[in-house]
């Protein structure tokens, strides 16, 4: 199958197309997402208001209260993000990878302070641990994020991680009356009264339940089972996104094994992404019929999103195939970049919005009326986000201003209007 296809296939295959309801409905999405990557500041944003109706984060809160679910810290992207991975409670000793700690980390007394009061006291707040080790508290919150961001440590809820993304300028999301009757017609519940709080500090902190218990065929067997669950054909560049010891090698004896016993199907399903792919059942057939409807709404995904192929198992567009050729070295070539945007219809990758969001970048067809479709489909695209974030402005279109872009008559036909600034759409 043509690449396009697998694009298309992903976002079906994961529920973006057809998102879910309810806390259920979560529970279903983190089990398919369980051990990926996902940018923190993007999981409420983003990744989960994709795949489920009126998404709320205390839905969320309640399952980690409800002890269903445990994030663990991946890796941080400076002081107010980080990638982090969710899991199922009882799935996460099997998935989630070792840690890997330097020497020098076991010998810092304020780190195995913490270690040890948390592994003899289980959760505990933050002024818990302050009066408990007599630290400072911001050299104690500084050490807890290190154990964080080591994968040693989590927290009941991800407040802690709202809280040190304010300020940020993240846009908020548009809540719907559903929304605000759930929070009882507000958007904050209380308001602190402690003396001091300090951001990122908030909930009940712990240790990672890792055990020792399962070996290292197990471990590898449920961390295939749980790729191919996910994406339904698996590739070798898929591993790299995935960011597994060993890559896409440590994983193939496994892989090569459930072919032989009938749990995986090995065979060429898209073409130029090599012979090394492998599909659960009924995913290549599904891959294989699906045809592109005319009447398809495009869709609005983060870059990083584990349905979006493109800059993962798919590379991205080289070039513009109308307006300008995109060189590599290019400031507006297309990367997974957090904040980043893709617009996406039937497979074909439209638009890409920078990390800033206020850059465009197109790929449209050479051709009408494909090429008429696809400036209408991408406007459309655009004025619904802004209809849902409240407002957005494109500064840029494939590098030179709005008004000198073919796109420029499909904006203004979707309720954009010209600025100083650029194209605004105020929702």
């Amino acid at each position: 199958e043509p690449t396009e296809s697998l694009a298309r296939f992903l976002p079906i295959w994961q529920g973006v197309t057809q998102p879910r309801r309810g806390i259920d409905g979560l529970l279903d999405v983190i089990e398919q997402l369980q051990g990926t990557p996902l940018v923190a500041s993007e999981i409420e944003s983003e990744i989960l208001p994709a795949r489920l109706q009126n998404f709320l984060p205390s839905d969320l809160d309640e399952l980690f209260l409800a002890g269903e679910i445990v994030w663990r810290g991946i890796e941080s992207l400076g002081v107010n993000d980080g990638r982090v991975a969710l899991y199922l409670t009882d799935q996460f000793p099997l998935l989630s990878p070792p840690i890997s700690l330097p020497d020098d980390e076991l010998e810092d007394p304020t780190g195995n302070q913490i270690r040890q009061l948390l592994g003899q006291r289980s959760a505990l707040r933050f002024d818990e641990i302050v009066t408990a080790t007599g630290g400072f508290p911001n050299d104690l919150l500084n050490t807890l994020w290190r154990l964080v961001w080591q994968g040693e440590v989590t927290n009941d809820t991800l407040a802690p991680l709202r809280s040190l993304r304010k300020g940020s300028g993240e846009p908020p999301r548009r809540r719907d009356r559903r929304d605000r009757r759930r929070l009882g017609g507000q958007t904050q519940r209380f308001r602190s009264r402690r003396a001091a709080r300090l951001p990122g500090s908030e909930g009940r902190w712990s240790l990672l339940p890792y055990t020792a218990s399962h070996t290292p065929t197990e471990r590898q067997t449920s961390l295939v089972t749980q790729l191919l669950e996910r994406y339904g054909v698996f590739t070798r560049s898929m591993a790299a996104r995935e960011a597994i010891a060993g890559g896409f090698a440590a994983l193939y004896p496994i892989l090569k094994a459930m072919e032989e016993t009938g749990r995986a199907r090995r065979g060429y399903f898209v073409e130029g992404l090599g012979g090394a792919q492998f599909a659960c059942a009924g995913a290549d057939d599904m891959l294989r019929c699906e045809t592109a409807d005319q009447n398809e709404k495009p869709l609005v995904l983060a870059a990083n999103d584990p349905a979006n192929a493109y800059g993962a198992a798919l590379p991205w567009p080289t070039h513009n195939t109308h307006e300008k050729t995109i060189q590599p070295s290019d400031a507006n070539r297309p990367q997974r970049a957090a904040a980043a945007l893709v617009i996406l219809s039937g497979g074909k990758l439209l638009g890409y919005l920078n990390k800033t969001r206020t850059k465009l970048t197109t790929f449209l067809a050479t051709e009408d009326p494909d090429r008429t479709r696809q400036k209408r489909l991408l406007a459309s695209a655009l004025a619904q986000r802004a209809k849902d974030r409240f407002s957005i402005l494109i500064e840029q279109i494939d590098g030179s201003s709005p008004e000198k872009s073919s796109l420029s008559e499909s904006l203004a036909a979707e309720g954009f209007k010209v600025t100083s600034g650029g194209y605004v759409h105020r929702g």
